[in-house]
């Protein structure tokens, strides 16, 4: 905000030109118009709320409790500035110093700019941690680079002066090194994994690497969120989803959860989408406190009577029933049932075990939910879908194979689509 970063901004602004590069400052400030800047704005507070569906004076009539509506106005207002200077070949990056406020009108902005744009973050908020579900939602999700200020950057002395230059020189420095994302000579392929798959997308690898990038996702909910948002962008060429497992997190309430669009990502793309259970037999809901402290997921769903896996006082998983299986199911074969080209779709089913945790002698061995599962989805998912069954755990060589060959005849499917 202008009004009240100035000092900051101007060093900002004059060290970015010192090197060379035209800086375009928005303002998106939002007090009342009593602290007037000297320094004038490319874009001032009143353009940009007016692109985001409001006006400067009615936002300043807003009282303090509106605050979210205010935030959404200018932020939207942001995103459309820096969309429309990225569409015209105006925007080669992105620098905001901020507050709280201003730190949450700034992020939906650089999501929504693309992959490998350099966006840097000076906020003294983004490390609070009362925020960080919030915050994750934009780090998790994109490449933002974030320098926390140790103090606030209202004003100017020593301190805000060495960190308004170290910004405006990182993000030069990113500008100046920018290498824009390159189509590759092997086609790019999105692989989400984790612990309870890690052998089975090893062989993957193996398997694959020398004819195509492969790009890991950490399944964590937020890594393989980050992979349906960029594989929808069109940056991969298929998607490897071996563990679309926040999906059920999101339907059970575990701690992985996602939201309701994590099997969304290729829904209106025509590249082949391969996918595996691996995680549907869990339910991530440690720490293990919770289990004697009332929490409503380990009363309501009965944790404390079923297979657990400790791995620490922290990662906690809880083995998934047959009914909640057979629900799963029943929502995975809907979500599927949307895309609009399903021959390109695939689910390759380990029969002996869905993750590590859960084939025969392992903590959360279960085959009777396991085949409620492959039971269920084969009557209610969509013909044109296949389902290729695996007489193996997830973990082995043949997996990999059956996983690698329901690939390459999506690829070749497509193909003669083309032709």
């Amino acid at each position: 905000m202008l009004d009240e970063r100035e000092a900051a901004l101007r060093v900002i602004k004059g060290q970015i030109e010192s090197r060379g590069h035209r800086a375009v400052l928005i303002d998106v400030t939002i007090g009342s118009g009593a602290n007037v800047p000297s320094l004038k704005a490319d874009v001032g507070c009143d353009e940009v709320s007016k692109r985001g569906g409001g006006s400067i004076d009615e936002i300043r009539r807003m009282p303090v409790k509106e605050r979210e509506k205010v935030v959404s106005i200018m932020g939207e207002g942001v995103k459309k500035t820096l969309l429309k200077l990225h569409s015209d070949g105006e925007l080669q990056g992105v620098i905001a110093i901020a507050g709280m406020t201003g730190t949450f009108i700034t992020l939906p902005a650089m999501k929504a700019l693309p992959f490998g744009i350099p966006k840097l973050l000076i906020s003294s908020s983004a490390a609070m941690p009362a925020y960080g579900a919030k915050l994750a939602e934009y780090f998790g999700l994109r490449d933002i680079t974030v320098m926390h200020p140790v103090v606030d950057t209202v004003g100017m002395n020593p301190l805000v002066r060495v960190l308004a230059m170290n910004g405006a020189n990182a993000i030069c420095g990113m500008i100046e090194g920018f290498e824009p994302l390159k189509q590759q000579e092997k086609p790019s392929i999105a692989l989400t994994e984790f612990g309870g798959c890690e052998q089975g997308a090893h062989y993957i690898r193996e398997l694959l690497g020398r004819d195509y990038e492969l790009v890991s996702f950490h399944a964590t909910g937020l890594g393989d969120q980050a992979a349906v948002e960029l594989v929808g962008q069109g940056i991969f060429q298929a998607f490897i989803d071996l563990v679309p497992a926040s999906f059920s997190e999101y339907l059970l309430g575990g701690n992985r959860g996602s939201g309701p669009n994590r099997l969304d990502g290729a829904v209106n793309q025509s590249i082949p989408y391969i996918l595996a259970p691996c995680g549907f037999d869990l339910l991530s809901c440690g720490p293990l406190e919770r289990r004697d402290k009332g929490d409503p997921l380990w009363t309501s769903r009965k944790l404390a009577e079923r297979k657990l896996l400790v791995l620490d006082a922290f990662r906690v998983q809880a083995r998934t029933s047959p009914e909640e299986m057979e629900t799963l199911a029943r929502a995975v074969a809907e979500k599927l049932s949307k895309y609009t080209n399903k021959r390109m779709v695939k689910f390759v089913i380990p029969k002996k075990g869905f993750s590590g945790a859960s084939n025969e002698g392992a903590s959360l061995y279960d085959p009777i939910a396991d085949k409620t599962f492959l039971d269920e989805l084969k009557r209610y998912l969509d013909p044109e879908i296949k389902t290729i069954e695996v007489d193996t755990h997830i973990n082995t060589p043949e997996f990999a194979h059956a996983v690698v060959e329901a690939l390459q005849e999506s690829f070749d499917t497509l193909k003669l689509a083309v032709q």
